[in-house]
């Protein structure tokens, strides 16, 4: 089938070689023409160090090249989302299949990003959340992943299954869109905590606490918020947790470690050099969990550093030290 990817990241780049490889037509936009025409000359891209392009992908930045496609992918940063489906209005086709392979939530509206393509879009265009346990550089390297392809539209949902999948990247699906895009959005938060923790010098006993904690208040979030508990305990749950908190091609966790070892936090996040989604994704989930009333201790420890200034030391202090618990009360299961 036609199909686009916009975003020419690590990460639309990465999926534009799985639909090629799947025999699919591919075009992977830019959006600046130099971006395009860096992948043009060097044959790679710079984020994908070492994994060459193939010649059949076509390379843009014309925006008119989603016509006529079954399927585009949008592959932005989360802040770009919106914008890039409003400038999709008029050009797209009547039905085409519009994937969200982006994680976080939009900073203004607290808006899940599917749920901001759809204000855009309108119901014309059936929109699918692409997330799960996928890191771009091992995607492009072919290393066997899992992801799933969430909707409210079930031929939409298995559309994307169909052209994504194959020997080495196998996509489940999920009705659950609200479930799966909040616990690959929130997680972000988790993972910024565990670089934290890691560069604090902490140990495997504190990020098996902090994940299991972490995952409990993600699901008790997502669940009053109409996700299906048992999404939180698959792919984009307690998957996407543990891939985030324990790789260093995180951007999240590398984050953290500088932010324990005490680097500043715009400068850590500077340092980095992409959009770090889980800083903005823990001022959105303490406003959502205010909104819902939903205890969530690690979210708001997370924001008192990161927003407030305070000593991640003094924070962790003050996590241990809260009143004592059962372990299952609010529990999400």
């Amino acid at each position: 089938m036609k199909t686009a990817v916009l975003g020419s990241g690590g990460w639309g780049t990465a999926l534009a070689m799985v639909l090629l490889e799947n025999g699919n037509e591919v075009t992977l936009w830019s959006y600046q023409e130099a971006e395009s025409r860096v992948l043009r000359e060097t044959g790679e891209n710079p984020m994908l160090k070492g994994v060459p392009l193939p010649r059949e992908l076509a390379l843009t930045s014309d925006l008119n090249c989603v016509r006529g496609c079954a399927m585009v992918v949008l592959a932005t940063p989360s802040f770009a989302v919106r914008t890039t489906a409003r400038s999709l209005k008029g050009v797209l086709d009547p039905g085409t299949v519009v994937v969200s392979v982006s994680k976080g939530i939009e900073k203004d509206t607290s808006l899940t990003l599917t749920d901001a393509i759809e204000q855009e879009l309108g119901p014309d265009h059936p929109v699918v959340a692409l997330c799960g346990p996928s890191h771009a550089e091992e995607v492009g390297r072919k290393v066997p992943t899992a992801v799933v392809s969430a909707s409210r539209n079930q031929k939409a949902a298995e559309l994307v299954q169909d052209l994504f999948m194959d020997e080495r990247f196998r996509v489940y699906t999920s009705p659950d869109i609200v479930g799966v895009e909040l616990g690959a959005a929130l997680k972000n938060i988790i993972a910024l905590c565990a670089g934290c923790c890691d560069g604090m010098g902490f140990g495997d006993n504190t990020k098996a606490a902090l994940m299991t904690r972490g995952l409990t208040e993600i699901a008790r979030l997502g669940v009053a918020m109409g996700g299906r508990k048992e999404t939180f305990a698959g792919l984009t749950g307690v998957g996407d947790l543990i891939v985030t908190c324990t790789s260093m091609h995180s951007r999240n966790r590398r984050c953290g470690i500088l932010i324990g070892q005490g680097v500043p936090v715009q400068e850590a996040i500077q340092q980095i050099g992409a959009v770090v989604e889980g800083y903005y994704a823990t001022a959105t989930g303490k406003e959502l969990a205010e909104k819902m009333g939903v205890e969530m201790p690690i979210t708001e420890a997370a924001y008192s550093v990161l927003y407030e200034g305070k000593d991640p030391r003094k924070v962790i202090t003050e996590l241990m030290t809260r009143a004592k618990k059962h372990e299952i009360e609010d529990s999400w299961l």
